[in-house]
């Protein structure tokens, strides 16, 4: 390690990037070097008439994958010959083969003029070579195998089919004949970006630290943490340029969680094949005894990641080296990225998903609530000292208002209500003036009072916006809030009353008179919005959660291509689902998503809404619901304000949302503990104004469900 210490974890963690340059990097020259030497001998090995029956060569392992550690490490050379027709015959001798092959490696070492120096030997029925220069050695392994893919670039459901039957028939070990889909191996791995291969580099220098520290444990494959490299990578950030320390945290979290690993990938095969679901369902199955699962993206029989007992070897080194990234601080800042990605999950087993993966810690949501109280009570006491102004109340919102919180990093609203707001407009024009002083009795609160949790105002100044953070101190969880002031539009409205009509007239006249945006003083009504979702059944809060989940890794990936419509929309998408489809306390989480995500691919015939807090006996605002109702589709409108349409029309992207939806329904989240489709709740598109409770002849006379107007 030289300059950089004994051991891996006394390196600051702002060290890291330069650690890998200077010191894991394999030297430019050397990798020529040994790069001109496998390209000559892989040559000679399918020219020569020595070996008549090679049919080509494939380059896997480190070398293969371009992993490669500087100073030493590994590589196979995969001879694909034409005596191996099935895979099964790769059970059979090859001690002839290989003294071809040997006999081949000689002859090159002899005759050519190598940039690598080179051995040769046999051990114990392996034919191994070793390529050095000064600073670099790769030893490879000579495998012979059957050519599974033959000219394709891809294989062929019937490959995996036969795959099956040949580990039936000779009883090997699954992932036994994966060497036969080393070329997938190997294209799996490039066209990588360059920083990726630095974080695999530096995980597998970890490791090797690891095994050095605890001789006599069982070894893990290489493989398996670079593709659980991958993995965080493609799941938490997908970027060519990122936060090394960030990557490395995932992948040392993900290992900490190692008994909930199930991870694969469907660049090679898919759930439409029967062998392959059943193959993948039974590795799935194995994730639910604990045992760790990466299935290899070329192989689904390989489960590159079943050793338990040397995973929780690592378990406990990846919980030192946390404590070395961020110590005497909570959890430093990580992707948010799951041991089993959603995708993978089947049907039946959602409900686990979420308790293990959505749900917020019990005691964190406790530490939380009584954070928001002693700030809401130092706000109400101490904003305005030296003004007749007095804030009338605080109301939390957004998903923790409403209980559909995530565990990583949910949002929340807390919405402050000042007697000296007496109008909507008045709320635009007194919004600076109100922030700036909440900000100050926010930092004055920040420094009194001592809470559980760790309590961060953003150092982002801007007039009109104020945030903060509260964050678990031993958890990596949090919630941040922004803090909006608001007119006081309901007054001291008791639960269960609906407003005043009168408000609503108020609202409406304002929209329509003035160049108010649609939702804008939406703020105004967070206690309507929150009571809509607060009380529901547990678990329809639940599937919110999922899909809430799913929303962010659509907008994740899809951030680059458009605006998406708000989470929001979503969430009363999912209300609307279950109303309409189930109204049950307890109903199949996998149905009810199903719908969700059946009725995002049927966007443009949605039009729904309620009337719970407003409704078409007023003439003002029955006139208005009627025109919003008839707007360009997706019309959802927000159940607390009739301006609101948070559907939005065409001013969001539905169609990006509508694409991964359908894609999504051919996951495995759709299918049942045997493999089949789950069905959905039959749920109209289109919302009638009876359907709502409301039965005036003339609001539904006057109602055209196909009208679409353009505003």
């Amino acid at each position: 390690m030289g300059i950089w210490g004994s051991h891996l974890y006394s390196v600051q963690p702002e060290k890291l990037e330069e650690l890998i340059q200077i010191s894991l990097r394999p030297y430019g020259g050397c990798q020529k070097q040994i790069e001109d030497t496998v390209n000559a001998i892989c040559a000679f090995l399918e020219e020569t008439r020595q070996l008549p029956q090679v049919i080509c060569v494939a380059k896997g392992g480190s070398y293969g994958r371009r992993t490669v550690l500087r100073g030493n490490s590994d590589g196979t050379i995969v001879i694909f010959v034409s005596d191996l027709e099935r895979f099964q015959d790769q059970k059979k001798s090859q001690d002839e083969i290989l003294s071809k092959i040997w006999q081949g490696l000689k002859t090159c070492q002899l005759t050519m003029k190598l940039e690598a120096g080179m051995e040769i030997w046999k051990l114990h029925g392996r034919l191994i070579f070793q390529l050095s220069t000064k600073w670099q050695s790769i030893t490879f392994e000579v495998l012979p195998a059957y050519n599974a893919l033959g000219l394709s670039e891809k294989p062929s459901p019937q490959i995996y089919r036969e795959l099956k039957r040949a580990l039936d028939m000779t009883k090997a070990l699954p992932g036994e004949f994966s060497v036969c889909f080393t070329e997938l191996q190997q294209k799996f791995f490039h066209n990588r970006p360059r920083k990726l291969t630095d974080l695999i580099l530096l995980v597998k220098h970890w490791y090797q630290q690891c095994q050095a520290k605890l001789k006599g444990s069982p070894p893990l494959p290489m493989y398996a943490l670079e593709l659980l490299t991958v993995y965080a990578w493609e799941q938490g950030c997908g970027a060519e340029n990122f936060d090394i320390v960030e990557g490395l945290r995932t992948v040392l979290g993900l290992i900490k969680q190692q008994e909930q690993l199930c991870v694969y990938w469907m660049v090679n095969y898919n759930f439409e094949n029967e062998t392959v679901r059943n193959i993948l369902l039974s590795q799935l199955r194995s994730s639910r005894y604990q045992t760790p699962v990466i299935v290899d993206p070329a192989d689904p029989t390989n489960n590159v990641g079943k050793d338990k007992a040397c995973w929780q070897m690592l378990q406990q080194e990846a919980q030192i080296w946390l404590s070395c990234l961020s110590p005497n601080e909570p959890p430093g800042p990580s992707w948010d990225v799951l041991p089993a990605p959603l995708y993978a999950t089947p049907g039946h087993l959602l409900d686990k998903f979420i308790k293990d993966f959505l749900q917020p810690d019990r005691n964190f949501l406790g530490q939380i609530a009584t954070a928001v109280d002693i700030i809401c009570r130092f706000l109400q006491k101490n904003c305005f000292p030296h003004s007749a102004t007095r804030v009338q109340k605080t109301v939390k919102g957004g998903s923790t208002g409403k209980g559909t919180a995530l565990k990583t990093g949910s949002d929340a609203d807390l919405v402050v209500f000042p007697d000296s707001l007496k109008s909507y407009t008045s709320q635009k024009s007194e919004r600076c003036s109100i922030i700036k002083e909440v900000r100050k009795q926010l930092e004055a609160c920040q420094q009194e009072k001592k809470l559980e949790v760790k309590f961060e105002i953003s150092k982002w100044k801007a007039p009109r916006v104020l945030s903060f953070s509260l964050k678990s101190r031993v958890l990596n969880e949090r919630v941040d809030f922004d803090v909006l002031p608001a007119f006081n539009a309901l007054g001291q409205l008791n639960f269960g009353s609906t407003p005043s009509p009168k408000v609503y007239a108020e609202l409406i006249d304002l929209y329509k008179s003035s160049d108010a945006e649609g939702g804008e003083f939406s703020t105004c009504f967070t206690e309507l919005q929150c009571n809509f979702v607060a009380f529901r059944p547990i678990k329809l809060k639940d599937l919110i959660r999922l899909v809430k989940h799913w929303y962010k890794q659509c907008e994740r990936k899809l951030k680059q291509k458009g605006s998406l419509p708000p989470k929001y929309a979503l969430e009363l998408l999912t209300i609307y689902a279950w109303e309409q489809g189930s109204g049950a306390e307890n109903f199949d989480t996998a149905e009810g998503f199903r719908t969700v995500l059946e009725l995002v691919t049927k966007y443009q015939q949605l039009c729904v809404f309620w009337t719970v807090n407003y409704n078409f006996e007023d003439e003002t605002v029955r006139n208005f619901l009627l025109t919003q109702i008839q707007r360009t589709r997706p019309v959802i409108l927000d159940p607390a304000d009739p301006t609101g349409d948070v559907g939005g029309g065409d001013r969001w992207c539905w169609h990006l949302l509508a694409k991964e939806a359908t894609e999504w329904l051919s996951s495995f989240c759709f299918k049942d503990g045997t493999g089949y489709p789950v069905r959905s709740w039959k749920v109209p598109t289109v919302q009638t104004p009876g359907s709502c409770g409301c039965s005036h002849s003339e609001v539904i006379g006057s109602w055209n469900p196909n009208a679409r107007r353009n505003f």
